[in-house]
């Protein structure tokens, strides 16, 4: 750890060390409307919440608040804290000491709550704050930063605890990331041309449509065969060696997932038909129509897999 950054880490020890401790009231008591919409909010249907009779009968003596609401009875209104609550607040006190240094994003990690009993209707409650402590400078998968941990007490108004809540936070520094690059697009495929990507992604092999009557061969696939009409047909590999037919350069418009600028080649394969396919270590200046190409069939992921070329060894 550098001077600087044990002399940025012993400021924000400084609001742990203070032990500041602010208080939050409550605008109401324990009631059962709330109690009652919180129960239907979650599908929680336990009736000890909001059937009197059924509760009435159990080891509680009566109606009981679900435990996991105790942040809700002393939460801000539209109009802010209620009457008596503290104006302090040394977690967002350290929070812009953070940003002013750097840190400015920030997730929520973890909410831990541990509860010492069931709150009634008519109990009015509030809660006592501090921050707890300030982690080192760690390294995360978002980027470097603090944890702060805020500790909450639920007490009674007679001081009782009932509950209490430590909340973290990560205040970081983002990380630099390398943007994703975005997939290729899906190929339009038919009943026609679904042997052709189907025999590069799951055989690793280029098929080209044979007419099973004549056997002239085909491409792009057709239903029907151009020379003797018939609508039979199946498929024979190509062997995967070509030339060079034709080429164009593509600079407008960008699409995410190619690098630019984008050749690509017509390819007249051994066995006589064409092929538009993208090239590999290969520019524009590189090709002279004619040159022998070899096919390399690449996986683009998990869903796709592509025909294309280099030069020819």
């Amino acid at each position: 750890m550098s001077d600087e950054q044990a002399e940025f880490k012993a400021k924000m020890q400084s609001y742990v060390d203070r032990g500041d401790e602010g208080i939050k009231t409550s605008w109401d008591d324990v009631n059962r409307p709330m109690i009652r919409h919180w129960a239907q909010a979650m599908g929680d249907n336990n009736p000890i919440y909001t059937d009197a009779e059924f509760a009435a009968g159990t080891r509680h003596g009566g109606l009981v608040a679900p435990p996991t609401m105790i942040q809700a009875w002393t939460m801000k209104g539209l109009d802010g804290q209620a009457p008596g609550s503290s104006t302090i607040d040394p977690m967002a006190e350290a929070s812009e000491l953070m940003v002013a240094a750097g840190y400015v994003a920030v997730v929520a990690t973890n909410c831990e709550q541990r509860y010492l009993r069931y709150v009634k209707p008519g109990e009015k409650l509030h809660h006592r704050y501090r921050l707890e402590s300030i982690s080192d400078e760690k390294k995360t998968g978002l980027g470097t930063g603090y944890f702060m941990t805020q500790l909450l007490e639920y007490c009674t108004e007679e001081g009782e605890k009932v509950a209490e809540m430590r909340f973290t936070i990560l205040r970081y520094k983002p990380g630099k990331r390398e943007p994703k690059r975005p997939p290729r697009a899906r190929p339009g495929m038919t009943r026609d041309t679904e042997f052709f990507w189907q025999g590069l992604h799951e055989q690793n092999k280029l098929l080209i449509q044979r007419c099973a009557s004549c056997k002239t061969l085909r491409h792009p696939p057709a239903p029907m065969c151009p020379s003797c009409r018939s609508l039979e047909h199946d498929t024979v590999e190509a062997s995967g060696r070509g030339t060079l037919y034709s080429h164009v350069t593509m600079h407008y418009p960008p699409l995410p997932a190619f690098e630019y600028p984008n050749t690509i080649a017509l390819v007249e394969l051994e066995e006589g038909t064409r092929l538009l396919a993208g090239l590999i270590d290969l520019s524009a200046e590189d090709l002279e129509i004619g040159m022998p190409l070899q096919l390399e069939i690449v996986r683009c992921d998990d869903e796709l897999t592509v025909p294309m070329f280099r030069r020819a060894q």
